[in-house]
Formats: C-alpha cells, sequence, structure tokens
C-alpha cells in the first residue's frame, strides 16, 4: 500500500496486496541511490569501517546498484504514473453523482462500505500517492530518476500527472490540501491558493468533523508553512548549490523568512521584483547560491539583493 490508503488489495481478490506502487518503488530507488551515494564521500578507511560494522560486502552493494537501475515503474495513456500496477484497469467513480448525494465525500471507503461496495474497484485516492512524487521531487530530479530507470521522462506530462490525480482525489486527509497546493503552484495559481486557505482552516472550521479537539493537525500547520515559504521563493538544495526559482503570489507584497543551510543562517525577503539574501555568520565559508539560473559565490555576514526577471524555470519548468 502506498501513501493513498483507500486500495490495500485488487477488486475483489480474495488477498490483500498490490504490486509495483509506483511512488514506493521510486522512493525505494532514490533511497539506494543516497546510500551508495553516502559510501562514495567516505574515506576509503572509514567506508570499510561501516561495511564490517552493518555487514555490507561488495555483492550486496552490487545489488543495491542494479536495483537503482532495473526497479519497475507502472505507466499507463502515455506518461500517465500509475499508482500501482493495474490501476489503469479499475473503474471510474462517479464524482459528481457522489457528491450530489453525500456532499462531504472525504471518507469514500466509509461510504462505499455503506454500499456494499469498496474503493478497491475504483480509480480513487483518499490523500496523494502519485502526486507526492511531485512534492518531493523536482521535475529535474524525478528526470535523473526515471533516466537511470531506464525510462524516457518527458516534462511535458507533468501537468497532465497532476490533472489526473488530483480529480481523482476524496481530499480526505488534512495533509491533502498543502501537497495539492503546492503541487499546483506552477501551474495554476489560483487553485493552488485556494488549496492552501482550505489547508489554513483545517483546525479553524474543524473539517475532520471533531478531531480538532483531540489535538491540532501539526502536519497541515507544517505543510501550510511549507508551501507559502518554499513555493514562493523556488528554493531547493541540490548538490552543492542553493537554488532559488521566485515567485510571489499575487496575493503577497512580501515574504520574509530565515533559513539555516551549511553552518549560514540567512535572512531572505522576497518581494515583486527582488529577493535579498542577508548572512549573519562571519565566520562560514562561501556558498553558490543560483538564483534565476545563474549562479554566484555568497559570502557570508554579507547582504546581496538579486533583481529578479521571473524567468526562471522553477520547480516544474
Amino acid at each position: 500500500m502506498g501513501p493513498d490508503e483507500f486500495h490495500d488489495g485488487y477488486p475483489d481478490a480474495t488477498t490483500p496486496g498490490l504490486n509495483n506502487n509506483a511512488y514506493t518503488n521510486i522512493m525505494a530507488v532514490w533511497v539506494l541511490c543516497r546510500a551508495l551515494e553516502v559510501l562514495e564521500l567516505l574515506s576509503e578507511v572509514r567506508r570499510a569501517e561501516l561495511a564490517a560494522r552493518l555487514g555490507l560486502s561488495a555483492e550486496e552493494l552490487a545489488r543495491w546498484d542494479d536495483i537503482s537501475r532495473k526497479m519497475f515503474v507502472p505507466l499507463h495513456d502515455e506518461g500517465i504514473i500509475s499508482q500501482f500496477e493495474g490501476y489503469e484497469t479499475l473503474r471510474e467513480l462517479d464524482w459528481e453523482g457522489y457528491r450530489t448525494r453525500y456532499g462531504n465525500i472525504q471518507r469514500l471507503d466509509l461510504i462505499l462500505e455503506g454500499e456494499n461496495d469498496s474503493t478497491n474497484q475504483y480509480k480513487l485516492s483518499k490523500q496523494p500517492d502519485v502526486l507526492m512524487l511531485f512534492y518531493l521531487f523536482s521535475a529535474d530530479a524525478l528526470g535523473e530518476l526515471f533516466e537511470r530507470l531506464g525510462y524516457t521522462f518527458e516534462y511535458e506530462t507533468i501537468p497532465r500527472n497532476i490533472a489526473y490525480y488530483a480529480d481523482r482525489s476524496s481530499k480526505g486527509s488534512t495533509l491533502s490540501q498543502a501537497v495539492l497546493g503546492w503541487v499546483l503552484a506552477r501551474s495554476d495559481r489560483q487553485r493552488a491558493m485556494d488549496f492552501f486557505v482550505q489547508s489554513l482552516q483545517s483546525d479553524v472550521n474543524d473539517v475532520q468533523q471533531g478531531t480538532t479537539a483531540e489535538g491540532v493537525h501539526l502536519g497541515a500547520m507544517a505543510g501550510s508553512i511549507d508551501l507559502m515559504q518554499r513555493v514562493s521563493t523556488g528554493i531547493e538544495a541540490r548538490g552543492d548549490v542553493l537554488h532559488f526559482a521566485p515567485e510571489l503570489p499575487q496575493e503577497l507584497e512580501r515574504l520574509d523568512l530565515s533559513i539555516r543551510y551549511r553552518g549560514h543562517s540567512l535572512d531572505l525577503r522576497l518581494t515583486r521584483d527582488a529577493l535579498r539574501v542577508r548572512g549573519r555568520d562571519d565566520a562560514a565559508p562561501p556558498i553558490s547560491l543560483c538564483v534565476e539560473d545563474n549562479i554566484y559565490e555568497f559570502v557570508s555576514g554579507t547582504t546581496r539583493v538579486f533583481r529578479l526577471s521571473g524567468e526562471a524555470k522553477g520547480r516544474f519548468r
């Protein structure tokens, strides 16, 4: 089972289980790649010590590399990532019909169960599953993973994947709105802002019907802040460079935030036409910043103002 939670088996199957959840498979590849990368960063002596302590053999490391290049990712309909193998054979749900009949359909699993039916029969999800890939990875990072696996990754399919799964989610988790707002931020700003507002209102309006009294939804709160800060700045740590592809929402005039990066305490101020970066640590070594696809050296303890053209590729190009 992937993050979805609505599918635990195939239609009418007598045993539970699904094959090749795309999110799980791709994340496994990413984890193996990072593990191999960390080993390469270590000195030969330290690497040998760690391998001995963990019982890692050369054969096992070769197996990790092999898996990270041959993992299966199910696809259908010319570039749509299948949530799991066989997903495309499931039935379509009459979303408008169910909304008309029940109003709130966040818990479709309970609704269908009450009708002697099952979510396993349909193309739907409680919360983002495949869409988590676009939440966690930039287009370039995801493209690199697909290339490693031998798949052709067309960046033009990203909006199609987002639209496909956004329309097939009941959004039954308070985490859904932050993720959907994130992945829609560069292609549909108004809809993304709507999801952002819904995420902010999760506990104020007790959208889970009584659960706020048991405790606030910290994941949704943190996701809301993350959505506003990271989507607006387009910030991404990639390799040895801190990247920015800023695009301030029309509803905001200015965004201020502070971050910690490689020993640097950085104060950021984003306006409609400029990004200001101020370093507060005099002793930290220089770092590389990439603003709108241009790389600059940044010396700690200084302030730099970058004028924005609005032409950066951004997270989803």
